[in-house]
């Protein structure tokens, strides 16, 4: 039986890191580990070391049509096959009103968080679907993009909720274009990374909101991806607990 093979975007750290951690400890797998600078992804290089021929690094920048494409190329050569896809890079970088955000802010995690993606997508799909019957596409997003609850919440992120609401979008249309493609966007939970300690700084609100380990949501997360089937999860907004989001 030929492995499973996944690419993991922005695996250098948080939940990308936990995602690759977890899935070398599988048998039958290959992981593919894309981050923007492998040399310096010291986590992943001791994964490398830890799991020979298991997890391979590969340079993979967001928005970057050369590295993505570069990316799959060395995806083929080696594994010849890609069956997952686990889209994790993003950024949450600006905390203030509305009033105060910077349109470059609001450009900046658009190109990441959203278009980054597509692009993702754009060079992973016909490897994805010259592999395997039912390709899986998994982007994860996040409760705040969720237009009807994230919008209410008392958190001044407008350029990562609403960049995180436009990759949700992105996610379903893709489920309706391709009709053999598992895609549906996913929300990993408040898990304790740099990005929600950066998060924390809109209030006391936000820091009083119980948070998970990266573990406990990679855990969880394997389970609805692994389970997930394009009749029973494609172009749903899931959860990391196997519950529903609401749009």
């Amino acid at each position: 039986m030929p492995p499973i093979v996944y690419l993991i975007s922005g695996a250098n750290r948080g939940i990308g890191l936990g995602f690759v951690t977890a899935l070398a400890r599988r048998d039958n797998v290959i992981v593919f580990a894309g981050a923007r600078n492998p040399t310096a992804a010291e986590d992943l290089q001791s994964l490398v070391q830890q799991f020979p021929g298991k997890v391979h690094i590969v340079k993979l920048t967001s928005c970057d049509k050369t590295d993505n494409d570069a990316a799959v190329a060395t995806i083929k050569t080696i594994a010849g096959r890609l069956d997952v896809v686990i889209a994790c890079a993003g950024i949450n970088q600006f905390i203030g009103p509305s009033l105060e955000t910077p349109v470059e802010q609001m450009r900046d995690h658009f190109e990441i968080n959203t278009v980054g993606t597509l692009v993702l997508f754009q060079a992973t799909y016909p490897l994805l679907t010259a592999s395997t019957p039912s390709p899986k596409f998994i982007p994860i997003s996040s409760g705040s993009g969720s237009i009807t609850d994230g919008t209410a919440l008392p958190v001044g992120a407008l350029a990562y909720c609403s960049s995180k609401a436009a990759l949700n979008f992105l996610a379903r249309k893709l489920h309706f274009e391709y009709e053999n493609l598992i895609c549906f966007p996913i929300s990993p939970g408040r898990v304790a990374t740099d990005m929600v300690t950066f998060a924390n700084k809109s209030g006391e609100w936000i820091k009083s909101r119980p948070v998970i380990t990266v573990e406990e949501s990679v855990k969880s997360l394997l389970n609805v991806i692994d389970n997930s089937t394009r009749e029973k999860t494609g172009g749903t907004f899931m959860n990391y607990d196997g519950g529903n989001c609401k749009w």
